[in-house]
């Protein structure tokens, strides 16, 4: 299961979201803490508690829990997912509505929660994510469930949304996609490559390496720049981090030191500082990276390299690379584009939400 959380200053929006699927048949309320079931008299009953906080911004909670499609889940099955759901999150003693959605191709459930208790306490939303995320491994396992890698077990990073659309434009891959492809080809060339082996092989493709190197020659971390492209490794994913690399090389912290302060002085001279360039400013700047003259020496090789990346959109959506948390996959029901253009006015805000 995946989990998608929302908080927001009331029920409104969400909640008629919900209810005008149900009224085109393609939702259906499961369960309420709610006397009534029309919009006008759930909000009645949320103001009536929400009164014990009036200065409380966001007290309205929003979870989407997505399940995979193979799934063949009841009604009562997920109900009671959703009442654990709330349960192991602490919402003990607060009003909530269910709504089960039939309009995509995997079964997902939507629970409506109101923060402030009935006793007029609010629950707390300090590492809300973290435990959400751990509350629903806990249930796969309770209802045996498809199992799914949590972020900080997935081996590559998901794709963002943006990454998404920019390859439905382009029809070609990311470039954090082609650093991945890129990296995993040339761990695959032997069992254990010497780090020599590994720059050298990542710089034949076009990718620089810049190492988070003490004084005493103890690295802890890793970026990679490819082609103006700079992300560091815990960005890419778990395999990608410099304690993963090491498990797959020969790797000696005294004999490679120099190649290390070798590597490091290459990168330099780029005039690109690894450490700062972040992925949204990669993704702001204007035109494609994937056209730009190569700036490394050997160009050559790096486009018989790029004429080898696999191309085809359709396939490598279909493929595994794009971890667990695909936007596209868990709530193709939601309007990105309208929650991305209220983002803009509102941090965070993800829903059309207004004041009860």
């Amino acid at each position: 299961m995946t989990g998608n959380q929302i908080k927001g200053k009331g029920f409104r929006g969400a909640l008629r979201y919900n209810l005008e699927k149900v009224e085109k048949n393609v939702a259906e309320l499961l369960d309420s803490s709610f006397a009534g079931k029309s919009e006008n008299s759930i909000l009645k009953e949320v103001q009536f508690i929400r009164v014990q906080k009036p200065n409380l911004q966001k007290y309205f909670y929003h979870t989407s829990i997505n399940f995979p499609p193979e799934e063949n889940l009841s009604n009562e099955m997920m109900k009671n997912i959703g009442h654990d759901y709330l349960k192991e999150n602490g919402f003990t003693q607060h009003q909530f509505v269910m709504f089960r959605h039939f309009d995509a191709d995997h079964p997902h459930l939507h629970i409506l929660v109101n923060r402030i208790g009935y006793d007029g306490k609010v629950l707390s939303d300090s590492n809300d994510y973290k435990r959400s995320e751990e509350v629903l491994r806990k249930l796969e396992v309770k209802y045996n469930l498809v199992k799914v890698l949590s972020s900080r077990e997935s081996k590559e990073r998901a794709m963002t949304k943006d990454e998404l659309e920019m390859m439905k434009r382009t029809n070609a891959p990311s470039d954090k996609l082609k650093l991945q492809v890129i990296i995993k080809s040339v761990l695959a060339k032997g069992k254990k490559l010497s780090l020599e082996q590994f720059i050298a092989g990542l710089a034949a493709k076009g990718v620089r390496l810049k190492f988070n190197q003490a004084t005493t020659g103890y690295v802890s971390g890793i970026s990679y720049d490819y082609r103006g492209f700079v992300i560091k490794g815990a960005s890419l994913g778990n395999d990608f981090k410099w304690p993963s690399l090491t498990s797959h090389l020969d790797y000696e912290q005294e004999r490679d030191r120099q190649l290390i302060v070798n590597a490091n002085e290459k990168a330099k001279s780029t005039g690109i500082t690894l450490d700062t360039v972040s992925l949204n400013e990669h993704a702001n700047k204007k035109g494609s990276l994937s056209t730009r003259t190569n700036d490394f020496d050997n160009s050559g090789e790096t486009s018989t390299h790029e004429a080898s990346i696999i191309l085809d959109l359709a396939t490598l959506l279909k493929g595994g690379y794009f971890g667990n948390n695909n936007p596209a996959d868990q709530h193709p029901d939601i309007n990105y584009e309208e929650i991305n253009r209220k983002k803009k006015k509102r941090r965070r805000q993800r829903w059309v939400i207004v004041n009860v």
